[in-house]
């Protein structure tokens, strides 16, 4: 309608919602309201009110219990125990207050009064008494018990338990993910029994002041009410005996619930269902038992002093649900076995999923049935724990992330051999003899040992297996002697040192990247993706490892890359940029025990006629010789570097920037232990002495 307003209408605000976006407020809110309790004085109405929200709580809570599956479900129960305990004592101090100063409490205290003692204030009290004792010796004692057995057991496991998470995420059955939620929840369910233990001392104490509330209250009552009042004696016993106790049964019936859940929560043990479903299944699972008490129950009514009727009814009743059970469990197990029928002769059969076949771990070893004690703890195995120490090294000392390593038996390898596989491909083999040890000889000196000669696979040094009988003595004669896992630990450190270049796959880098992002976001967001992909950062990276640098350094290694990536892409350039600004930790790695760099330089005709034959191709540059000349050239510099280690040097070879990286390319077949550095590399405060130099002969 032309000229019509329309006004904009807002939602109303929602009371519920604002609630729930606002719990902790409410929350923090009701606890002081309780505290408040205490202070102000409370009209019978609203105590009357208090005390059954006090009462439904109690009932809340127990239901909770009875249909947790393990304790940690109900986490915040040894606080909430703590807040119910002062929301029942301030409600005490608010009742007594009214039995005190108006012979008057409310309806709910007083009807409890009026219905527990029947006339009969003696068996009132008993009653109130009995319930006490039930709660505080029985079940708050109990309970506090269990908490404490509990909180110490969960403790003295946990090194066995943490060991066992880390044996499964070693060899691959749960990731990493997995297994820091297994260690937290670890961890909560100590903290839990902890809580608990001291928990159940507030519910002693709630049982010992609620006695001692009574006795006040009703001496008390009865004084203000013969001296105060003008009662008579028995007026004034009548009315505080039945509010005492009313207002007493008010405050132990919601403890003695509370306390009850307390002792439900810590006494279950971890399962898949409720307390009443397990309570259900495991009853009835044995339907001959209760033939058996039927039996029993039927002899005991015969007894003439017995009430017959009572027990020859509940063996009857007994023996027929026993039987009805009998007959639904055997019905039950013919139709599994029908279902296993129908589903073996089912056609079409269903596909299966082959993909998960198609999946290769990054490193797996594979073991033969001999060395399958080596990783069972409970035989002293400790294979799997020092996989563990060999990932924190390699981490440390390389700065890769090496992904949980998965150990296989495999029954057609010899049974003492182990195999190093790097997705799906056998690499490097060993073979161990267990409850034997390895005795190295360091020195080189012929002794002789009475031992299982073999060659230490590791480095390819002569060794013998001895017995553990033997290893004192064969330590006395000067050799080095270790045990089985010692000896695979240590060669598979060296072979994953060797092939780290093959293990860094680029989700790995990615991680690795996403870590630097959390503190160092600049250098990420300066590299990546802008000038340079995953895959890229990753040949670098690989190369780094090819060539034994560690990449630990990876802010360094970043903003090098950051740097070089905006003057040249090429792949070469980068690596070598990469190199120059980790000059100073790969200097340091080369020195010798003087601190001296050993060095093999190329005779200047050498380095130029390398130089001139450099071509680059898609896959890097590499220097193009004759291949007699090529040849000639390696047989040179092998000669020259074996010449320098035969005097007791450990050299590398020193050439110019451009072309240390082909000229590394072009010996590593040859000589893939020789590291090759470049001019630029070499930093100013090392001392340097040239052991050799590289020349061709000319014919």
């Amino acid at each position: 309608m032309e000229g019509e307003i329309t006004l904009a209408t807002y939602p109303q605000p929602n009371i519920r919602q604002l609630v729930k976006n606002n719990t902790d407020l409410v929350i923090a809110a009701a606890i002081l309201g309780i505290v408040l309790l205490i202070i102000i004085p409370l009209p019978p109405l609203a105590l009357d009110i208090f005390l059954t929200i006090s009462i439904t709580l109690s009932l809340v809570i127990l239901m909770i219990t009875m249909f947790t599956t393990e304790p940690l479900q109900f986490s915040i129960f040894p606080t909430l125990l703590l807040v119910t305990t002062l929301y029942r004592l301030s409600l005490n101090i608010s009742s007594t207050r009214l039995i005190l100063g108006e012979a008057e409490a409310g309806k709910i205290i007083n009807g409890f009064g009026q219905f527990v003692i029947g006339g009969d204030y003696v068996v009132g009290a008993i009653v109130f008494i009995i319930i006490t004792v039930i709660q505080f010796v029985v079940i708050t004692s109990g309970a506090g018990r269990v908490s404490e057995v509990g909180a110490r057991f969960t403790l003295d496991a946990m090194p066995g338990k943490q060991m066992s998470i880390d044996a499964d995420f070693n060899s691959g059955l749960i990731g990493e993910d997995e297994a820091r939620e297994r260690r937290r929840k670890l961890q909560r369910e100590a903290d839990f029994f902890g809580a608990m233990d001291g928990a159940s001392k507030f519910v002693r104490g709630d049982a010992i002041a609620g006695i001692v509330i009574i006795i006040i209250n009703i001496i008390g009552g009865i004084t203000i009410g013969v001296l105060q009042k003008g009662m008579d004696v028995m007026t004034s016993i009548q009315t505080y005996t039945i509010l005492t106790i009313g207002d007493g049964l008010v405050s132990q019936i919601p403890a003695l619930l509370i306390s009850t859940s307390s002792g439900i929560l810590v006494t279950r043990a971890s399962s898949d269902a409720s307390f009443g479903a397990d309570l259900a299944q495991q009853f009835l699972n044995f339907p001959k038992i209760l033939f058996v008490v039927a039996g029993v129950l039927f002899v005991i009514g015969l007894i003439p002093a017995m009430p017959g009727i009572v027990f020859l009814t509940l063996a009857g009743a007994l023996g027929f649900w026993g039987y009805t059970l009998l007959n639904d469990k055997k019905k039950q197990e013919v139709y599994i076995q029908q279902e296993d029928a129908r589903r073996q002769v089912q056609e079409p059969h269903e596909p299966e999923n082959v993909l998960h076949y198609m999946e290769t771990d990054p490193l797996q070893i594979q073991i033969g049935y001999n060395l399958i004690p080596l990783t069972d703890e409970r035989s002293g195995g400790n294979l799997l724990q020092r996989l563990a120490s060999v990932r924190r090294q390699c981490a440390v000392e390389m700065g890769i992330y090496v992904r949980p390593i998965r150990i296989r038996d495999n029954l057609q390898q010899p049974p003492n051999q182990y195999t190093f596989i790097i997705r799906g491909e056998e690499i490097e083999s060993g073979e161990l003899m267990p409850d034997h040890f390895l005795a190295l000889n360091p020195t080189g000196q012929e002794i002789n040992i009475h031992g299982i000669p073999t060659t230490e696979p590791t480095f390819g040094l002569p060794a013998w297996w001895v017995t553990q009988d033997q290893q004192d003595r064969v330590e006395m004669s000067g050799l080095t002697v270790v045990d089985c896992p010692t000896v695979l630990v240590t060669h598979l450190t060296e072979f994953i040192k060797k092939h780290a270049h093959e293990l860094l796959g680029r989700q790995d880098v990615k991680e690795l990247i996403d870590v630097v992002k959390e503190k160092n976001p600049a250098v990420v967001e300066e590299l990546f993706p802008d000038l340079m992909s995953i895959g890229e950062i990753q040949k670098v990276l690989q190369n780094l490892l090819l060539e034994n640098v560690p990449v630990k350094d990876i802010i360094t290694i970043l903003e090098a890359l950051g740097d070089g990536a905006r003057v040249n892409k090429d792949l070469d350039f980068l690596i070598e940029k990469v190199r120059h600004s980790l000059a100073r930790s790969i200097c340091r790695s080369l020195l010798n025990n003087e601190n001296k760099l050993q060095v093999i330089t190329l005779h200047p005709n050498v380095e130029k006629m390398l130089s001139d034959s450099i071509q680059p191709t898609q896959l890097g540059s590499y220097p193009v010789l004759e291949p007699g000349l090529a040849r000639q050239l390696l047989n040179s510099i092998l000669k020259t570097v074996e010449k320098a280690m035969g005097r007791g040097y450990a050299p590398v070879l020193l050439c110019s920037a451009r072309l240390r990286l082909p000229l590394k390319r072009f010996i590593v077949r040859q000589m893939p232990a020789t590291a090759v550095i470049s001019v630029n590399e070499v930093i100013t405060d090392i001392e340097i002495e040239a052991v050799g130099t590289v020349v061709i002969n000319e014919n």
